[in-house]
């Protein structure tokens, strides 16, 4: 449906964007996931006409969109903050686009009436939006961008500005409500959780190219670098030589560590690779005889579903783990690391 093909754009002389592609397929929600100041609010504004690229396309269904105004792409935008109109109403905010569209009285308050339905706000038209929770207010934002039944969503950091627990139950909605529409969405977020949970693609922004692109599930278990894996959440990360290729075998400042699965690239003996250690790879007591580990626990902090415990290993290596059962901090043992959960990214990129 939405193709973008090699958009530059470049902010005070710098460049923002450099030759940014992807697209989004019919009903499908993909997320560009990155830090502050990667691009991404730029790039949804230059895909809705807010701004023009340097270089690049965006293309509709295999029209190029470069003369199309604004207001013809049919394109639905929902920003951070909302940004509704306080001295007005929740219908007269939901309706607003739909009266710029010249549609009757009749037809505006039915596909407002729909809209608000859609994101359980029925029997809320007359309230004014400055009486709402903030919840709420984001469900009529919501609601105004649905009303004109757009072709593609974008949504720039819709839940940033709410507590923990209403953005979990928003992040709930909004996945089931974009599942039931079917429509294309394009969702920007630093947030990974909020990715996760509403990706059906990511898409990871870094120095203004697209880093890596795929389901979350696959982004997650095979980071294409270092900084994807850090930007994951994935901070066990360490340089290493390859010392055997089957079986695989790396050689760490841990020692020689055994790892099940072949990376996706080539691998020769001798290699220097980045070794990733999920959290979940340890196991304490130790099991079996390889990738064992003198660690001192350094601190533990409780997670809800288990214990995230940080140690310092060999060489002074800070590593981080979720372990079921607590330890005692400056307590001595030893780790066994699964080799299922040992990833091998390319080159040797350290923070």
């Amino acid at each position: 449906m939405l193709v973008i093909c090699d958009i530059t754009k470049s902010y005070e002389g710098k460049p923002l964007l450099r030759g940014v592609s992807f697209d989004v397929a019919g009903g499908e929600t993909v997320c560009l996931l990155g830090a502050s100041g990667s691009g991404k609010s730029t790039l949804l504004r230059i895909i809705a006409g807010l701004e023009l690229p340097e270089g690049g396309q965006v293309l509709w269904d295999g029209t190029d969109l470069k003369d199309v105004p604004v207001h013809l792409r049919q394109f639905g935008l929902m920003f951070q903050d909302y940004a509704l109109f306080p001295h007005r109403s929740v219908s007269e905010n939901v309706g607003f686009g739909l009266k710029m569209q010249h549609q009757s009285q009749e037809d505006i308050a039915r596909q407002v009436k729909a809209a608000l339905e859609q994101v359980n706000l029925a029997g809320f038209a007359d309230r004014r939006v400055t009486d709402l929770s903030g919840g709420e207010q984001q469900r009529v934002a919501l609601a105004r961008a649905l009303a004109p039944r757009p072709r593609l969503l974008m949504l720039d950091e819709p839940l940033g500005a709410l507590d923990h627990s209403l953005r979990e139950q928003l992040i709930g909605e909004l996945r089931e409500l974009l599942h039931q529409t079917g429509i294309p969405a394009i969702y920007v977020t630093h947030d990974q959780e909020e990715a996760f949970a509403l990706a059906d693609r990511l898409v990871l922004l870094h120095n203004g190219r697209v880093e890596q692109s795929g389901p979350p599930q696959e982004v997650y278990a095979q980071p294409s670098s270092a900084w994807a894996a850090r930007f994951l959440g994935l901070n066990n990360l360490l340089p290493g030589k390859v010392l055997r290729i089957h079986p695989l075998e790396v050689d760490t400042c841990l020692g020689s560590l055994q790892v099940a699965n072949p990376p996706q690239f080539t691998l020769n003996l001798g290699d220097a690779v980045t070794v990733l250690i999920r959290p979940t790879a340890a196991s304490t007591p130790p099991q079996g005889e390889n990738n064992q580990v003198q660690a001192v626990v350094q601190d533990v902090a409780f997670r809800g579903l288990g214990f995230r415990v940080a140690f310092t290993c060999p060489g002074g290596q800070r590593l981080e783990f979720l372990l079921s059962t607590t330890l005692k901090v400056g307590e001595n043992l030893q780790l066994s690391l699964r080799p299922e959960e040992i990833v091998l990214l390319p080159g040797s990129d350290q923070p």
